[in-house]
Parts: structure tokens; sequence; C-alpha cells
């Protein structure tokens, strides 16, 4: 049942008189209305009596009253507050009231200003700025029962601060961030404030803007009107705008145009400037620049021999240079503002209209060939090159152009096509095919004779351009495609190639195309080409042929010279880019020259292409074996992942190689000496890297051959010390610094001198006394063992006719005698004869030679060993058991003598193993009737085992070292 109010409370009129009565207020801790004490009512009757928005909290729960004034500063929450709890009707602020709430019921006041709170407005919250004044209430035992709040909304005096601020601060942004000129000005036009961009335009800091005036950066004849235009401004408050002249800090000037208003106070009186400034200095030089332009334009168009024109969208002449008029033969006047069209063939009219239009709706260049009537009716083709012309906004205002009389070139290209259908048949006589090209529909006409080449039938259908590109090998299109392109885009006069296409049969044909453009638009672009085709396969053939013959060895197959170079240079580019490393080996047989020599050349081509077999079965397949000539070989060992198998490799080569060599009858051996050079590690460039391994080699020959060699960088100096005495060594004979030592080899059983052996010495004129093991080689390698090997001889000779007249019998000398002298074809001096004319008999000289003579021993050297023998020359076979030591060559030729190599001399007396071999070889020799010289006596333990073992004679430095022949004719005579 709704509560009776009495009629007379509470008091005063409005809106919340009226909700507070209809209220029931039972649920709310304050009551049922009837119920409220005198004070509460009398605290409600103050706040709604009051003008000015308030407030009633009562009772600790903070139950809201509030007046008329505070139900409009609520907002969309009222009446809804009305009767809540303070907590219940705060937005974000429950902590703030609860505490003021508290503060005022404990007895104190509390003031606030300026708080922030949140109302709701339209369906929203808006902020709003309040200053509360708390006060306490008294209940009815006199304290505090209530808290009474009177609002004042500030909100339009803080909105008002904040706009203030907020307009500063843009101000603020918009001197920071303007691209144009901003600057401040006082009254009397001096700098207040200024951004960056206005420092910029006139070159100066900020600080010395600031520092000065307007007037002071002002070009001096614009002052006077800028004062005028300031005071105009001053007095009518109008803006101006004035374009001026302005000082830059380097003197130059610049071109601005300054908009400068006025800014007012409070009041309406000026008090201050704003001047926005834009630099003009760029669009005035533009602007010099076009009228430059305008007028280079104009000069060159006038003396240009092309007729320049503009039309307007009626295609009447706005613009026509003087050529126009002299190729029509018509006044200026008469032609400008006139019909273009006029002057046009009639059956080139409609074309050249429709093509106007098309590129004005295309909004594109035209491109066109037209007839015009010049001096004397004489008909002109022109070729046109033109563009239309658009206004601002858009609209078609005409064409600007330029044409050229292409009346001789049109003449031509007619010829042209005559001259063409002539040389189609004159090419058709001369068996090429002929061929034509229709480009914008890519149609492709062939003769009869294309198709034959192709094993085509006369009717059998080719599809144009597309089936020719597809019958073009893969391998060959891209090259010629991109000469077909290069002449089509005009780069190149002609299109020339050579190419495989497929046959009817599936087979490739090597062809040759040669073809030109006919015919090409107005802009340029082909429109038609011709060409013949070829058949080129037999002189492909042949020049394959001939390029493998120029790059890869006729005996074994392997690349020459020439393909080597070709590929270590494409290889060390390789290794070069990709950082891995190279390996180059120079191989070179060992003794080759002898067998060859001796054993005829068919068996050493036989033994080079085996051995190049077996080399090129030792690397992979990535890698390249070469023949450089010769018995020399390279290979090339690139991709390497591990530089061990640089080392496995050679090794492989060096066992493969040392392999006997079955030829037919013959059985070879060989072995090899090999030099290694690595990339980049030694050298950078394919010459050195072939020069170093080189010097490998020969360091590997010089230390005993049948093994491998790396390159080191000592091997420089000793290849520039081999190459100096090589041409020393030339001259050596002929200057008399060779000489002749004699070592004498005694009889072990009697220890008299029984013979001598003839030793080579080289008295070098700066390098002293040099011994055969340093230039031997040499003299072999560059041929001069012959001459010097028989001046030996003859020296030995005469010194054992010598020594047996002071001895009064015959006296054996021993000659060295190099297998390669044995290899020579016929000797110089024919030693049989020449001791007769000395009256020698022939056992005066004994041949030493090596076992691998008699090993690899052709006809020839059988032949001149029986020569010797039949002659009563001895022959010794020296070092003996260093070498392959076969019983059945010291059967198979007449041996006088075994010489032991010093090597198992040595250690004869200390060593069980190697005396046991001396003994053997003793036993060995006088099984077979040879008798045996011991090499490199020294001591008397060595010469004691060497007589128990049963030795014949010996030598050594025991019983003397080699001297001159003088000192050895003065030894026998105290013998």
């Amino acid at each position: 049942m709704r509560q009776m109010v009495h009629p007379e409370w509470p008091v005063g009129t409005g809106e919340m008189r009226s909700l507070i009565r209809a209220r029931d207020w039972s649920a709310t801790a304050l009551g049922p209305l009837p119920l409220w004490p005198q004070c509460l009512r009398t605290a409600a009757d103050i706040v709604l009596s009051l003008p000015m928005p308030a407030i009633l909290l009562w009772s600790v729960d903070g139950v809201m009253l509030y007046n008329d004034a505070y139900a409009d500063l609520a907002g969309d929450r009222h009446p809804w507050l009305l009767g809540r709890k303070v907590q219940e009707g705060a937005i974000g602020h429950t902590d703030f009231h609860a505490t003021a709430l508290k503060t005022v019921l404990d007895g104190c006041s509390l003031v606030y200003r300026d708080r922030e709170f949140l109302v709701g407005r339209n369906g929203g919250l808006q902020p709003v700025w309040l200053d509360l004044d708390f006060s306490p209430v008294p209940g009815e035992d006199g304290k505090a029962a209530g808290a009474l709040a009177i609002v004042t909304d500030t909100t339009p005096r803080i909105s008002m601060e904040q706009a203030l601020r907020s307009s500063e601060a843009k101000l603020s942004a918009i001197f920071a961030r303007a691209k144009v000129g901003l600057s401040e000005l006082s009254l009397e036009g001096r700098f207040l404030r200024v951004n960056d961009e206005i420092c910029s335009m006139l070159g100066r800091s900020r600080d010395d803007l600031l520092s000065q005036g307007v007037p002071d950066v002002t070009h001096p004849d614009d002052i006077p009107p800028s004062i005028r235009a300031l005071t105009a401004l001053l007095e009518s408050g109008e803006s101006v705008s004035l374009d001026k002249r302005y000082v830059h800090s380097d003197g130059g000037i610049v071109y601005a145009r300054s908009s400068i208003s006025r800014l007012d106070d409070d009041e309406g009186r000026p008090s201050s400037l704003l001047a926005v400034t834009v630099d003009l200095t760029a669009r005035k030089l533009a602007e010099q620049a076009l009228a430059d332009s305008e007028a280079r334009f104009r000069a060159l168009a006038e003396a240009s021999p092309a007729l320049i024109w503009h039309l307007d969208a009626e295609s009447h002449a706005l613009y026509l240079n003087q050529r126009t008029s002299e190729l029509a033969g018509v006044p200026m006047e008469n032609l400008l503002g006139s019909g273009w069209l006029d002057l046009l063939h009639p059956e080139d009219g409609p074309a050249y209209v429709a093509a106007l239009s098309q590129a004005q709706r295309e909004r594109k260049p035209l491109h066109h060939r037209f007839r015009v009537r010049g001096k004397e009716n004489q008909w002109h083709w022109l070729a046109t090159h033109a563009s239309p012309w658009f206004q601002e906004d858009g609209s078609y205002a005409g064409h600007v152009g330029i044409s050229l009389d292409i009346t001789e070139t049109v003449m031509a290209e007619q010829e042209l096509l005559i001259s063409n259908e002539r040389l189609k048949l004159a090419i058709e006589g001369s068996g090429d095919g002929v061929w034509d090209w229709d480009i914008p529909t890519n149609k492709m006409l062939y003769s009869p004779r294309f198709k034959e080449i192709l094993g085509l039938a006369e009717d059998d259908m080719l599809e144009g351009y597309d089936d020719w590109e597809r019958r073009v090998h893969p391998d060959d299109l891209h090259p010629t495609l991109t000469a077909l392109r290069a002449c089509l885009a005009g780069k190149a006069a002609s299109f020339q190639s050579e190419y495989r296409m497929c046959c009817k049969d599936g087979k490739w044909k090597w062809v040759m195309t040669r073809a030109v453009v006919v015919a090409r638009d107005v802009a340029g672009h082909p429109l038609r080409m011709t060409g013949t085709v070829s058949d080129i396969s037999e002189k492909r053939r042949s020049e394959e042929i001939i390029w493998h013959h120029a790059n890869f060895d006729t005996l074994t197959g392997l690349p020459n010279r020439r393909l080597f170079r070709d590929r270590l240079d494409h290889d060390v580019k390789k290794a070069r880019r990709s950082g891995d490393p190279l390996a180059l080996l120079f191989i070179d047989l060992d003794r080759f020259k002898e067998a060859n020599d001796l054993l005829g050349h068919d068996i050493g081509d036989q033994l080079l292409i085996e051995a190049a077999r077996r080399i090129n079965g030792c690397v992979r397949a990535s890698d390249t074996v070469a023949r450089l000539g010769g018995d020399e070989f390279t290979a090339i060992l690139t991709d390497l992942d591990d530089l061990a198998h640089v080392e496995f490799l050679a090794q492989k080569i060096i066992d493969s190689l040392a392999s006997p060599f079955c030829l037919g009858n013959e059985v070879v051996y060989l072995s090899a000496s090999i030099g290694i050079t690595l990339f980049p590690s030694d050298a950078s460039t394919p010459e050195n890297l072939i020069r170093n391994a080189d010097q490998a080699m020969y360091a590997a020959k010089s230390n005993g051959r049948n093994q491998f060699s790396y390159f080191t960088r000592s091997m420089q100096q000793e290849a520039h010390t081999r190459l100096r005495l090589i041409g020393d060594l030339r001259n050596a004979l002929s200057g008399n610094q060779l000489r002749v030592y004699y070592q004498p080899v005694i009889d072990l059983r009697t220890g008299a001198v029984s013979k001598a052996e003839a030793l080579l010495r080289w008295q070098h004129p700066k390098l002293g006394m040099i011994d055969p093991p340093r230039f031997i080689p040499f003299a072999e390698e560059s041929g001069l063992i012959n001459e010097i090997g028989e001046w030996v001889f003859q020296e030995a000779a005469r010194c054992s006719c010598r020594f047996g007249s002071r001895l009064g019998k015959p006296f054996q000398i021993s000659v060295n005698k190099s297998p390669v002298q044995f290899m020579s074809r016929s000797e110089q001096v024919d030693w049989p004869e020449y001791l007769k004319s000395l009256g020698l008999p022939g056992s005066s000289i004994s041949v030493e030679i090596t076992e691998g003579l008699l090993l690899n021993a052709s006809s020839r050297v059988t032949e001149r060993l029986l020569q010797y023998r039949d002659a009563g020359i001895q022959v010794a076979i020296d070092d003996f058991g260093t070498g392959y030591s076969s019983m059945a060559y010291l059967r198979r030729f007449d041996i006088d003598y075994l010489k032991i190599d010093q090597s198992f001399v040595r250690d004869v007396a200390s060593d069980t193993g190697d005396r046991a071999i001396v003994r053997s070889i003793i036993a060995m020799a006088h099984e077979l009737g040879l008798q045996v010289i011991a090499e490199g006596i020294e001591t008397a333990e060595q010469k004691a085992a060497l007589i128990e073992a049963g030795c014949d004679y010996g030598q050594g430095f025991l019983f003397s070292r080699a001297v001159p022949p003088d000192e050895f004719e003065r030894s026998l005579g105290a013998a």
C-alpha cells in the first residue's frame, strides 16, 4: 500500500520535490518518509531550496538526495541516482566518495577544486569538472549524520583553458612540421618565432633570424612595397599576399610569396603578425628554363629538316615550322588556321583520320605513313610520329608531331621488293633454301629446297615460325634466338647463325641461316624478314675433325698441349671463383728415350699409348690428362676435398707405370718422375703452375726417379742453376773446361794396379770443379752427351797408349758410355777404327754400361755390343745390383765384368746381409765366367771381406782418388 506523505513536506517546488514525495524510502537506510527525523527533513528542505547544484548524503551509506539544479548536471543518471548509496552512483570514483563521506561524518569539512567526473549524456559518458564543498549535517544527537555538498560546474573554464593550451600546442606543432616557412613577427617587423623551413629557405640559423627584422633579409628594392603592404594590413586587418625577394645568407636571391595575417588579442587589438612564406625560386627558375626551352625549341624547329606541327582538335594548324611551308609550296599565313587534311592524298586521308581518332581514344602515340601534296603537285611520303595533346581538365586539345620526308626510302623499298624477288630466283639456283617471314602474322613461307634440306616432301606443311623454332636443337636455340632478336631490334644489320635442325627422320642436320629485315613500320618495328638456309653438315663434320686434330694428340687420343692450356686456364678461373684447391701433375717417363731409340719407334709409340691408358685410368672422369709431347704428360686434378688424394693418385700412377709393358715379343720396364704443384698455395697463374710442376718433376728425377716431388720455392733457384749449367755446358768442351781423371783398379790378389777408370770432371770458370752427377744428366738432356762422350773416349784411348808405353804393355782404361749414346743412330767416332789408328788393341778399352740398357736392348744395341766384342773391346756392367739384375741378360750378351755397386760394399765387413749379397754376386759371376770389380772400397776391413769372398778387382779411396793423367802416370812409375 502506497505510503501517505504530509502534503506540506517537503517544501519548495520543482521536479525533485515530487520525486522525493513519490519514492518509497522504506528500502533505504533512511526508512519511510513519514518517519524521517526533523534534522533530515530540514537538510532536505535546504537542499531543495538552493539555486545551485547541491547533494545531501545521509547516514554512513551516503544515501543521495539532490535538488533540481543537480538533476540537470547528473544527466542520463537522473532520477536513478535518487535514494542510491553514493558507492552505487559513483562512476570510477567509489573510493573518493566513500573517503569524503567518512571525513565529513567525522565532523570535518572538505573542499575539492576542479575534480573530473564522468556523467551520462546522450547514452554515453562525458567528462565534467566540478568544485565540491562538503559540510557536515548534524543529526538529532548533534553529531554529524550526513554531508551537504555544494557543487559548482567548472567545465566551461577548464575546457577554455585546455583549448588555449591545445591551440598553443597545435601552433607549435604547425611551426615544427610545416613544409612552408612560418614566422611570427612583431608589429615592428622583428622575428618573434620561426620554423626550420624558413631558416633553411634563407640559409640562416634560428638565433640569427630572431635577432633580426624582416627588412634585414629583404632585397632593398622590395622593402618599400613590403612596408606599404604591412601598413595596410595593420589598418584594415585583412590578410595580404605579396611576391618578394629575400637575400640568402650566401648572397643569392630567394624568390618567395609571403601571406601575412594579423593576430589580435582578446580585446581585438593587433598583437603580432603571422607570415606564411612559400619558396618560389625553383618555380621561377623553371619558368625561366621553360622560356629558354621554348626559345630553343623554336630555333631548332625552324632549322629542322623535318616537318614539326601542332593541330587543334579540329585538325587546324596552330603551329607549323618553315619546312612545312617549303614542302607544301604554300605561304605560312595560308596554312595556319587551315585544315591539314586538305594536303593529304585522297587514298590516305581516311586511314590517317582513323589513326588520329584511335590515338586520341587510347591516349597513345601515333605512327603513320601517308602522302601529302607538295610543290608542283608532287606527292611526298611522310613518316609521322605524333602524340595526342590533352588539357589539364583531360579534354582533347589536338595533336603535336613531327613528319619526315621518306619519299626516297619508300621508292627504295619498292625497288628492294622487286630486287628480292629476283634474288630469290638466284638463290634457289644456288642450292640454298629460301624462307620469308611475315612477322605480324607469324606466318612463314618456305621454298621447296628448304624442305628438301630437312628431308620433307614439297607438300609437307610447316606451321610457320613456331614450327621452325621447335625444330631448332635445344642446345642451339638460345644463341640463335639471341642473334635473331638483335637483328629484329635493329642492333645488328643482319641475322646469321649456324645451328642444328631436326629432319623428318628425327636426325639433326647442321644448317647456316642468313637473313635481313626487309620491311619496318614507321616506328621501326620489323614487318618482314627474308633469309636463306644452307646445308653445312659436311662442312661441320670437317671442322669437327680439324678441331679434334688441333686439340687432341693423334697417337694417344689425349688432349694435346693446346687443349691442356685451355682447360688449365678454365680450371684456374673456376678454382679462383670457388676457392677450391687445384693440383697440377707433370709426369715424365724415365728412360723412355732409351727404350724408344733402342727398340724402335713402333715400340715407342705402343709404350706411349699404353702409358697414356694407364695414367688416364688412375684419375677421375672430371680430371684432365694431357700429352704435352714426347714422353711428357700432365694431369689437372680439380674439386679436391682432401689434398691427400693428390699423393694417393700420384703414387697410383707411379705404381701403374712401374708394371712391365708387354709389347709383342718385347718386355719393357719404365718408371715415372712426377712433379706436383698446387693452386693457389704455390702459384696463381697457369704459366707459373706449369713452370713449378716442371721444376718439381726435375727434382724427382734428380732424387733418383720413380717418385713424386712437391714444388718448393728452392726449386726455382735449382731450376735457374740447371738452366745456367746447361748453357755453360755448351761452351765447356770448346772452352777447354772438361778434364778426364783416372782412378786405378787394383788386383785384389796381388795389390797391383791392373787397369783404370776414366772419370769426367768439369773445371767451371766460376763454380770450380763440378762432379759428373751434377752435369751428366744435363748433358744427356741437351744432347751434348754424344760429343762429350766421344771426346772422353778419345782422351782415354790416348792415355791408354801413353800409360801402356810407360809400362811396356797394353793398359786397359774403362770408359762409361751413356745409354743416350747407344740410342744415337751412328757414332761420330768408330771406336775400333780409332783404336787401330793409335796402334792399340781393342782390349785397351773397356766399355761400362748400365743394366737398364741391356734390359730394354734393341737390335742396334746388340749389334754394337757384338762389334765391340769382335774388336776385343770388353764390356762391364756398372752399378750391378741396383737395377733389375736379370740373369737372362747376362747370358744373352758377352759381358766381361760385373761392378758391384758401392752401396753393397759400404757395409760388407759389418753387415751379414750385404756380405751374403756380395758373395752371391761374385759366385754367380764366376759361374758365368765373369770377373768382378768392387767399387767404393774405403777401409782395409772392406778389402779383406772382399778378398775373402773371392772378388777379383777393387777401386776406391783406400787405394786412390781419381787423379789427373800426369799424376796417374807418375803413380805407375812409382809402382
